[in-house]
């Protein structure tokens, strides 16, 4: 019994095993297939059978840097992650027809990348970059799906073209920022141009209407001023004149109270007041004397 016991002892020593979850073990006896054994505890006959290969059927990814060359002639290196996991039903097939499974997707990446990338210009490799790594899924699941293996997803994560290249990249986008902001500015200018000529016309218009209105309510006060002497007893051409006199001495204090003023009145000599007096009462006299000979031919 004690060699039996024993015997049976090595058995389940060397015989049982544990396959973890989303794990699958090749069973080999004498070097030839057997069985996939997966999760649970399993047993195999010490010696006769033993553990070819440990597969996991967990998504694994694959980072691949390729260095390929666009269509205007632009050397680039793309990195290209690919999500693949071996198919439950299909253990055989990826344990035994391909010896490294890295190396053929990695070749195959690089043969889909350098298909795809020389068909498309630098700035389109950056914008369909969605678009190359839908085909290199498409491509690389219909190629892998014979060995067993699915590709559940594939990602550019990185281009990175050569740094002259990058470089002049940041010159053209500096410069094209510079011309919309030299844009920006022209049309500030514009703008500010059109407001300030508005801001002065308007300001004008105000402005001659203020010396309208000054020169309305002058001529008011000078019809009152030459009312009010009327009624007093001096005729018009008088009233005129004193009016006229009053008004160029009133001018001349006020250029004389400031002291740093440089307007000089012309004509400022003593008799420029009897001069201005005599001429003004000429004129008037002058104009009614025409009034009059025209309400006489007139009659």
């Amino acid at each position: 019994m004690i060699p039996f016991l024993v015997l049976l002892l090595l058995l389940l020593v060397f015989g049982l095993f544990i396959v973890k979850q989303q794990t699958a073990f090749i069973i080999e006896r004498f070097g030839k297939f057997n069985s996939i054994r997966y999760a649970g505890l399993k047993f195999k006959i010490p010696i006769v059978d033993r553990i070819a290969a440990r597969l996991s059927l967990r998504i694994q990814q694959l980072d691949v840097v390729v260095e390929t060359k666009t269509k205007d002639d632009v050397f680039v290196n793309m990195k290209i992650s690919v999500q693949y996991q071996i198919l439950r039903e299909k253990v055989y097939d990826a344990f035994y027809k391909l010896q490294n499974p890295h190396e053929q997707l990695t070749a195959y990446i690089f043969d889909l990348v350098r298909a795809e990338i020389p068909k498309m210009l630098l700035d389109d490799v950056f914008e369909k970059k969605d678009d190359i790594a839908f085909a290199v899924k498409r491509d690389l699941k219909e190629a892998m799906l014979e060995y067993g293996y699915d590709i559940v997803k594939a990602l550019v994560t990185d281009i990175d073209p050569d740094h002259s290249v990058k470089q002049a990249m940041n010159r053209i986008n500096a410069a094209e920022r510079e011309k919309i902001a030299a844009q920006h500015e022209g049309d500030a200018q514009r703008i500010l141009i059109v407001e300030r000529a508005r801001a002065e016309a308007e300001s004008k218009r105000l402005q001659g209407k203020g010396i309208a209105d000054q020169r309305r309510e002058i001529a008011r006060g000078l019809e009152e001023s030459v009312d009010t002497l009327n009624k007093a007893g001096i005729n018009p051409q008088e009233a005129s004149a004193l009016i006229v006199i009053t008004q160029h001495y009133d001018t001349l204090q006020a250029i004389g109270s400031e002291s740093s003023s440089n307007l000089i009145l012309l004509p400022n000599n003593p008799n420029a007041a009897s001069t201005m007096l005599n001429d003004m009462t000429a004129s008037l006299l002058a104009a009614n004397k025409i009034q009059e000979a025209t309400k006489k031919n007139k009659d």
